[in-house]
């Protein structure tokens, strides 16, 4: 494959030889200390990322990758308002593209400066975020061409805004709303942003995917509202919730005005690439009727049907080009190469089936930490998560050494023979 393409060259990523191979190493960066424990969550620094940044790259050169998603982290790069430290977004990116792998430079995960009070619900967030996006662009202009304006929007404003784990620990429909307005105001200015810098820089909005169905018939429409909130903030941003969209009167009844909303339609962000997230032990829900008659969420281990499905809804929905952003299976060496077998053969059907599928990610390149730690009391150690072509020693005296897994060679295989499958030729 070769660089990445600009955005006035995107029409590239469809010839059948051409396919981003990715990895990615986790980075949720939560700075706000958990109110009972005290503790943060930086995936970075929690996993030695910090400490073994070459080694890690030189890692993921390995595996024979052209792109790589990494996260720069906002809270290290902008300490105080105002006030930047490029010092490891020089070294990390640098680096990178001394290796010969080209960033899809994640802006946002999860977390933002602890400054920033409120949160997504600080009326300067898009403006703030905007200014961090452009001057990161304007530091690597003509060489960087990818970003992630903010990694999971949905999942982002769940966890602040519902379910009340991250701030502004929200915990109520109106508050994910209210968060996802947000969020999704800080992307487009980050856009406009970026572009005011380099128009050629190409945007990849990356949200992880949810296919809902119903056991009962009393549930699907649950089942299809709750569908339709896994597309709402690709839908927001790109202008497509206008009355009669299905949850306009929704959104309003959950406090978005009018004018919040019109002013998604009469501003759309272009989706130049959309990038899914998705994991066979997420990914799939099922609604199901308790005991009691209460409504429940199970999540289904799926297979690569499961990739299939979601690629054909995003592509019938959107009509551009998709990439796999992050995908990888939880335990076992088995599960996870039988994952990896599943996914890839599911991305080769996909384009052999005309859906621009035009990139794949395993993610993460090692272990993660679980979400867990930041309101937990274990050592780092407990709360591994072994997802990666790497594990993490979980000795407490190995110091999370990197341990090579045959997965590693079975990745390295796959990208070396070439694109999955052939990219049809049809209309997208």
């Amino acid at each position: 494959m070769p660089p990445l393409p600009r955005r006035s060259e995107l029409e590239s990523l469809l010839k059948p030889e051409n396919f981003i191979w990715a990895a990615g190493i986790e980075d949720t960066f939560i700075t706000h200390p958990h109110p009972l424990t005290g503790r943060t969550l930086d995936e970075y620094e929690l996993t030695g990322h910090y400490a073994h940044l070459q080694t890690d790259m030189d890692r993921a050169a390995s595996l024979g990758i052209s792109a790589m998603r990494y996260g720069i982290p906002w809270h290290r790069s902008e300490p105080a308002r105002g006030l930047y430290d490029w010092s490891f977004a020089d070294q990390a990116l640098e680096y990178l593209l001394q290796l010969g792998i080209d960033p899809i430079v994640d802006l946002v995960h999860y977390g933002l400066p602890p400054w920033l009070e409120g949160a997504y619900l600080n009326p300067d967030y898009p403006k703030t975020v905007a200014n961090f996006a452009g001057e990161l662009a304007s530091r690597f202009k003509g060489r960087i061409h990818w970003y992630t304006p903010l990694n999971e929007p949905r999942i982002t404003a769940w966890y602040c805004g519902r379910i009340g784990w991250w701030p502004p620990y929200g915990r109520s429909w109106r508050q994910f709303v209210a968060v996802l307005l947000g969020i999704c105001r800080g992307i487009r200015e980050t856009v406009r942003a970026l572009h005011q810098v380099d128009p050629e820089i190409v945007a990849c909005h990356v949200d992880a995917t949810d296919l809902y169905t119903a056991r009962e018939a009393r549930l699907e429409a649950v089942a299809k509202f709750r569908q339709a909130i896994v597309f709402l903030p690709l839908d927001l941003i790109s202008g497509r919730v206008a009355p009669g969209h299905e949850l306009w009167d929704w959104l309003l009844a959950q406090g978005a005005t009018v004018a919040e909303l019109e002013s998604f339609m009469a501003d759309p962000v272009a989706l130049d690439v959309i990038g899914i997230n998705l994991y066979p032990m997420f990914s799939n829900k099922e609604l199901i009727s308790d005991k009691s008659g209460r409504q429940r969420v199970r999540m289904v281990y799926g297979d690569g049907s499961l990739l299939t499905k979601l690629g054909r809804l995003y592509h019938d929905r959107y009509g551009v080009p998709l990439m796999i952003a992050e995908t990888a299976a939880w335990g076992s060496l088995p599960r996870r190469s039988e994952w990896l077998s599943q996914s890839v053969n599911a991305v080769s059907a996909l384009r052999a089936q005309g859906v621009p599928m035009v990139g794949y990610t395993w993610w993460p390149l090692f272990a993660l930490v679980t979400w867990a730690y930041r309101q937990g009391e274990m050592p780092v150690e407990r709360y591994l998560a072994q997802m990666g072509l790497w594990d993490l020693d979980p000795d407490p005296q190995a110091g999370l050494a990197r341990l090579p897994t045959p997965m590693v060679d079975a990745y390295r295989a796959i990208i070396s023979a070439g694109p999955p499958g052939l990219l049809t030729r049809k209309e997208i």
